[in-house]
């Protein structure tokens, strides 16, 4: 078990249940890090939260984590202490992280045209396609 993490990345205040899905996005079945995955941890905040201890610091696109939960927390671990906290808001603008469902949008027939998205209701978390305005949801990320 992974006890206290001197150098890395804490993902925290994950809903509970959505952790698996920023295991999986990641990648860290497949890492050679140490990696602790806590599921349905007691949170005063939340009630019940995932947790991911990343035993090192990794590349991590913020605005595909903000899609799955926008209020996780990343802490950035140096010398066993917080020395960044990162809150995650949705991103105005992505590129290739929600698909475009619509047949008759040019990135069906167009391929290598970037899938972008530009933010259309942070409430519903919701977003429309740069090209022909299909809307999408946040949540449709998988």
């Amino acid at each position: 078990m992974l006890a206290q993490i001197k150098n890395g990345i804490v993902i925290d205040h994950i809903k509970a249940g959505q952790g698996i899905r920023i295991f999986n996005w990641l990648g860290l079945d497949k890492t050679p890090h140490t990696v602790a995955f806590v599921v349905n941890a007691s949170s005063c905040r939340m009630e019940r939260k995932d947790i991911i201890k990343i035993n090192e610091t990794i590349a991590i696109n913020f605005d595909v984590l903000s899609f799955i939960d926008p209020n996780i927390t990343v802490n950035i671990i140096k010398n066993a202490c917080v020395s960044e906290k990162i809150s995650l808001f949705l991103p105005e603008r992505v590129e290739n992280v929600l698909i475009c469902k619509n047949p008759r949008c040019i990135t069906s027939t167009e391929t290598y045209i970037p899938h972008v998205f530009h933010l259309e209701n942070p409430d519903l978390r919701t977003y429309r396609c740069e090209y022909c305005d299909e809307i999408r949801s946040a949540g449709d990320f998988q």
